[in-house]
């Protein structure tokens, strides 16, 4: 019988190697070297031996998870999740939270360096609680019907299957004591085997819960989830369709920043991280070296989250948003603020910009928080507008260091460099810089 070779077909025996570990890398995996090339290992340590299984063998990088720790690092910590080890909303809690920074920082600083072309460090790393930080959180629902129980949680790591978890220690405690009396909940519904999934928020005016359901809620059901929500004091949404809300109980949810009240929609965009959030806006406002005759940009905007803050101190602020809903919410929040200095405009921003009716106004400063995709589309107009100072909050130190490089090529200064640790225990690299036009 003939045979046909098929690359797909290959058939690999995993290799077991034993190594020292002696770096981590901002995804919380342990480096080592291993024929001349990083090896990237999974649950290992800067200063550990540990043995390793390879799992894929590039030309250039390898990746391996460590099966046993042989000499374990002084910052190997116990993660405070009984789930930690199958779930993959964190990777790093086995690590002091001190290493984590560490390596967030370092990792920045090596990025930022290489596309400016000089010496670039962290000046500081803004940060919060390590644990019941998180005041938004979605879970995945799975009816198992060979059991006949609900799955409730988040995804394994690299996998589509959910882990049931009966909690979860980095959201806010008021979430992380819903889980279980939740799950017992929806486990008692009609609809058991049609849930989609749920949304936990945790505004400044208490919890909410957003269900997505496939089908038409029977009276009994929408009942016991009311019942739910008077009990425990948490507003109910129900999503029917996706681009559907029905707000059941309880208020429309807002958060205070500044001493300003912020209303958002329950599908709206927010900080995760209170703490953290309201020390970067207030080091972004410091940063800029607001004065009363100050004409300022925020671009990405959101519903204000900065905007409305720098109106407080400055002569006006425009504020440029992509959604058209959070454009609307911005714009209300400053009325419900008695803001008058500030005005909204809606545009992608990825787009040509040179002719919305903002673009030719002038700025005397300029802040940008883009999505992980950055800011390619406005750096140029940004340079044209020749703004004193310009603040970048960024989610993605890859295209924070690209736009980054065109600012210094037109003449910026490099001033300011924080780590924002937004999302402890995660492979997440926030960041925020300075950079000043002599």
């Amino acid at each position: 019988m003939a045979q046909f070779y098929s690359a797909k077909r290959r058939v690999t025996t995993r290799q077991t190697i034993t190594v020292t570990v002696h770096d981590l890398d901002p995804f919380g995996q342990g480096v080592a070297r291993h024929h001349g090339k990083a090896l990237f290992i999974s649950g290992a340590l800067p200063g550990e031996q540990v043995e390793v299984e390879i799992s894929e063998d590039k030309r250039q990088f390898a990746r391996g998870k460590a099966l046993r720790i042989l000499t374990p690092s002084a910052q190997r910590v116990q993660p405070e999740c009984a789930h930690f080890s199958q779930c993959g909303g964190c990777q790093q809690q086995h690590a002091a939270l001190a290493l984590q920074q560490q390596s967030k920082a370092a990792a920045l600083a090596r990025m930022l360096t290489r596309e400016s072309g000089r010496e670039v460090a962290v000046d500081e790393i803004i940060s919060g609680s390590a644990y019941g930080y998180r005041r938004r959180a979605r879970l995945g629902l799975n009816y198992l019907a060979k059991s006949q129980t609900l799955q409730m949680g988040f995804r394994q790591a690299g996998s589509n299957e959910l882990v049931n978890i009966r909690q979860c220690p980095i959201l806010k405690p008021e979430l992380n004591a819903l889980i279980a009396p939740l799950h017992a909940c929806l486990s008692s519904l009609q609809a058991v085997r049609r849930l989609g999934h749920l949304e936990l928020v945790l505004a400044d005016n208490g919890p909410l819960l957003v269900l997505r359901h496939l089908d038409r809620l029977a009276a009994a059901d929408r009942h016991k989830l009311e019942q739910f929500s008077h009990k425990h004091q948490v507003a109910l949404f129900l999503v029917a369709e996706s681009d559907s809300l029905e707000q059941v109980s309880g208020d429309m949810p807002f958060y205070q920043t500044d001493s300003l009240k912020l209303t958002f929609s329950p599908r709206d965009f927010i900080q995760v991280n209170d703490q953290v959030n309201q020390q970067m806006v207030a080091q972004a406002l410091n940063w800029l070296d607001l004065q009363g005759d100050d004409r300022v940009l925020d671009l990405f905007c959101g519903m204000g989250n900065f905007t409305l803050p720098l109106a407080k101190l400055v002569q006006n602020v425009t504020g440029v948003e992509g959604v058209a809903a959070l454009v609307a919410k911005g714009a209300y929040n400053a009325q419900l603020n008695n803001l008058k200095n500030v005005t909204f405009f809606q545009h992608n921003l990825e787009e040509d910009v040179t002719r919305q009716p903002w673009a030719a106004q002038g700025f005397t400063k300029v802040l940008l928080d883009p999505a992980r995709a950055g800011a390619a589309g406005v750096m140029q107009h940004i340079i044209k507008l020749a703004p004193q100072r310009v603040v970048y909050v960024s989610c993605n130190p890859t295209t924070l260091a690209r736009d980054s490089q065109a600012l210094l090529t037109s003449g910026y200064q490099l001033e300011r460099v924080a780590m924002l640790d937004m999302f402890p225990h995660t492979g997440h690299l926030e960041s925020m810089v300075l950079f000043s036009k002599t």
